[in-house]
């Protein structure tokens, strides 16, 4: 357990490790490609370590002797496996990327996770996979890993991801599609979320080389066959876990420039930046990261949070210290996360004191400038964010004490330090 120590304010300027999301999206890309690439700036975490050891099984050779710049030699499509379980722990990306990933093969191969990941759905990604030929079935009957997978390559031509709530499922579709025996399409029936991360993975493919046609709601893509081609790949800092940071501005007053997320990022949750500002921050860009400034009040406001889950938890913690009824919309798809998100969040600020609403798909904070907010050990739930975003309002809040705070090492290991820099 650690205890938060509360600030007058912070100023602060500091870099982030690598974006999560995007060293796993290029670690598929590179190990499917022909040929080197070098992917620079790399997370070096829990779950990425889960991603690159996978791969290994699967015959890819990944040298991270270098922390700074990862080399993966492609192995252009041809997955080797031999009877073998990869397990991926809770590492919901992983998971669903590498059961498509693993479908190349020539042989069964089982994917298996933790607990928690056995109980986290994939029933969609499995109906999909099924539409492009792949013997895939939940081993349980529960549509959860673990996952047999007998691999015998991809079929192609069209198949229907039945929904598109979890933008892995469809992000891991596109990243083996250039891989069919024939040009793949792909629909999406329901909503889809999280787009931003499907923009994300279409950037990647596109950088390693193939180009995906898709309608502009992301219902309807079409995928040439092809093959990536290795090259040299910069990963920009991760904005999810920039977040806190900002965040800290936001709660403590002061500012916090992280440097190395830019405006621009290929990263959805860089869209928590403009909400901060909505409530009263001043957003300043700063070379080629971002400064978050706070001088005066904070103000609720309602926004959908559909595109950006990942940083629920950061502005539900920094509503708590505004002014007013802040209503965070569209977050269903938390409660498939390493824990009920939404529910975990109303239940750790309703411990802190916070007046908080929760809906089946929403919840509201009626903030009052963090006057009814008192100290608290606050569980985490082995979830990650869970612990970086709570940690943020110890800033400001005497007491609050975060339990088994090394579940960070899930996305950000070495996070406590680099937090610390702000006290």
């Amino acid at each position: 357990m650690i205890e938060i120590q509360p600030v007058p304010s912070v100023d602060a300027e500091l870099s982030i490790p690598g974006s999560k999301s995007l060293t796993q999206r290029a670690l598929i890309a590179a190990a499917l490609a022909r040929g080197e690439s070098r992917l620079c700036g790399p997370l070096v975490s829990e779950d990425t370590e889960y991603s690159a050891q996978a791969l290994a099984r699967l015959g890819v050779r990944i040298d991270r002797e270098d922390r700074e710049c990862w080399v993966v030699e492609g192995n252009g499509g041809t997955v080797h496996m031999d009877g073998t379980t990869i397990y991926l722990g809770n590492n919901g990306t992983a998971t669903r990327f590498l059961t498509s990933v693993a479908a190349l093969g020539n042989s069964a191969v089982t994917i298996d996770g933790d607990e928690r990941m056995q109980h986290r759905p994939i029933g969609p990604l499995i109906a999909a996979l099924r539409g492009w030929g792949v013997d895939i079935v939940s081993v349980r009957g529960t549509d959860c890993p673990p996952l047999l997978v007998n691999a015998r390559g991809i079929t192609g031509g069209r198949t229907v991801l039945p929904e598109g709530k979890s933008s892995q499922y469809l992000s891991s579709l596109l990243l083996v599609a250039p891989y069919a025996r024939q040009p793949a399409s792909l629909e999406v029936d329901g909503e889809v979320l999280s787009k931003p991360y499907v923009k994300m993975t279409l950037s990647v493919m596109a950088d390693f080389g193939v180009l995906a046609d898709c309608t502009p709601d992301f219902k309807s893509f079409s995928i040439p066959q092809g093959v990536y081609r290795g090259r040299h790949y910069r990963i920009e800092g991760d904005a999810s876990n920039a977040s806190y940071f900002w965040a800290a501005a936001a709660v403590a007053g002061g500012r916090v420039t992280v440097t190395n997320v830019p405006a621009l990022s290929l990263q959805g949750d860089i869209g928590l930046v403009p909400l901060l500002a909505r409530m009263g921050c001043e957003v300043t860009q700063v070379g080629n990261g971002l400064c978050v400034e706070r001088q005066g009040g904070l103000e609720g406001i309602s926004v959908d949070m559909g595109d950006m889950p990942d940083v629920v938890p950061t502005l539900a913690v920094v509503a708590a210290f505004a002014h007013g009824r802040t209503e965070i919309a569209n977050i269903a798809h938390l409660r498939i996360k390493e824990c009920d998100r939404l529910h975990a969040v109303v239940t750790e600020l309703r411990r802190m004191g916070a007046e908080v609403e929760e809906q089946g798909e929403a919840m509201i904070i009626h903030g009052d400038g963090g006057a009814s907010l008192h100290g608290a050990e606050i569980e985490t739930y082995r979830d990650h964010r869970m612990a970086m975003s709570f940690a943020v309002a110890g800033l400001k809040v005497p007491g609050v004490r975060i339990t088994d705070e090394g579940c960070v090492a899930k996305s950000f290991p070495d996070f406590w330090s680099r937090f610390a820099l702000l006290t």
